[in-house]
């Protein structure tokens, strides 16, 4: 059929594209560990990762729908691989100071905002309704693998060359992307004939949709507490490995894949035994289990290592456990014409949480050690499982809200 050759040459391009941006990823994070050694300059890092994303985020679904959306994701892949060939040609020729790299960061990190959801809104122009399924497996087993090949790799180029060479290699990425991009066609949707409504109207009325499922509002504020508390361990796993543990990046890159490793089979067992217990209750288990698990890597001794794979196998293995279960009840909660609004404003509210733990986490973190983060964190994320298992067992309020 014709879709699916038109799929097959768009990820065949997103897989060197996704492939290399992962290793790129990975092996800047571990180049600032390795080089600095500060949570600080880790949290920086990944606050100009996740700033232009937070603060795009509720806009760029507006901008999306009158935007050319197969130009949208050439423009972004190229504006990435300009970036990487930049910043690589910077650590050819020297070390550039940290400013550069944080802006670089920052670049990669906004045009990544328009790609991912330019390449979503564009699978239902090509595939059939029947086949979005199929198609969006196909898209998280990329992703999947990915993650989990992407540090491998790029720890190994770079321990082999250089950092200049795997930003390099994202270039050839890109445009092996872009090149796919060009061989297909992708129809644009027929504009609405209706007057444009603003900004402020449309996140006026996201706001009060969202209110009005008390029970989402709940879970999205302890999602939010949630992000503050976890999300900066995202960047302090590498600084785990190479302060506590003292082992170097291929013993990182072991600890991003098994984490990935982990969440397949989350989602695995998800789909699996998802009519079982009621939404909340998976979201309280996962919650639980990722608490736990920090607390325990918070208190591991320095020739624990294995332990520490270990827990983070668990750890990523509970994550499917919430982020499913979470998207599931929005969807139930919400009209299908309003999910897009409140879907965005969810988005973001998690978005903008992570910065305030990233801009925390670093001071404490110079000052105090890494695994007093862990420890820290996974008491919090404990009592928000715990908090949100007692609050829907004891009033049944999700079913109540979701009609069930």
């Amino acid at each position: 059929m014709q879709w699916k050759r038109t799929f097959a040459l768009i990820f065949s391009g997103q897989i060197f594209s996704i492939l290399t941006s992962a290793m790129v990823q990975f092996s800047v994070i571990w180049h600032l560990t390795e080089a600095t050694g500060s949570a600080s300059v880790l949290m920086i890092a990944g606050l100009a990762g996740f700033l232009p994303q937070a603060v795009l985020g509720p806009f760029i679904g507006v901008w999306l729908d009158r935007w050319n959306r197969k130009l949208t994701m050439m423009i972004a892949d190229t504006v990435i691989a300009v970036s990487s060939l930049v910043l690589g040609l910077f650590y050819l020729w020297g070390e550039p100071s940290l400013w550069v790299v944080y802006a670089v960061l920052l670049i990669r990190s906004a045009a990544s905002a328009f790609h991912a959801p330019s390449f979503q809104a564009a699978i239902p122009l090509i595939a059939p309704e029947e086949q979005l399924t199929r198609v969006a497996g196909w898209h998280q087993l990329v992703f999947s693998a990915s993650g989990i090949l992407g540090p491998a790799l790029g720890i190994a180029v770079y321990s082999a060359t250089s950092l200049g060479t795997v930003l390099l290699l994202d270039v050839l990425g890109a445009l092996i992307a872009n090149v796919m991009l060009l061989m297909v066609r992708i129809d644009q949707p027929k504009p609405e004939v209706v007057e444009t409504p603003s900004f402020g109207k449309e996140f006026v009325l996201g706001w009060k949709t969202f209110l009005s499922a008390k029970p989402i509002v709940i879970i999205t504020i302890a999602m939010a507490v949630f992000s503050v508390a976890f999300m900066p361990l995202s960047m302090l796993f590498p600084l785990m490995t190479l302060s506590h543990f003292g082992r170097g990046g291929y013993s990182a890159s072991l600890i991003e894949a098994v984490f990935g490793a982990g969440m397949i089979l989350g989602g695995g067992l998800l789909s699996v035994l998802a009519s079982k217990w009621r939404d909340s209750t998976y979201m309280s288990i996962s919650l639980f289990v990722i608490g736990v698990t920090c607390v325990l890597c918070g208190l591991i001794g320095s020739s624990a290592f294995a332990a520490f794979v270990g827990l983070s196998f668990f750890m990523g293995a509970a994550a499917p456990l919430f982020n499913g279960p979470y998207m599931a009840m929005i969807q139930k909660s919400y009209d299908p014409e309003k999910l897009g609004r409140v879907l965005s404003f969810v988005t973001s509210i998690g978005l903008l949480s992570s910065p305030i733990g990233l801009a925390l986490a670093g001071p404490v973190v110079d000052r105090f050690g890494v695994q007093i983060w862990f420890f820290w964190a996974g008491i919090i994320v404990v009592l928000i499982g715990v908090f949100l298992f007692l609050k829907f067992n004891k009033s049944g309020q999700e079913q109540q809200s979701l009609g069930q």
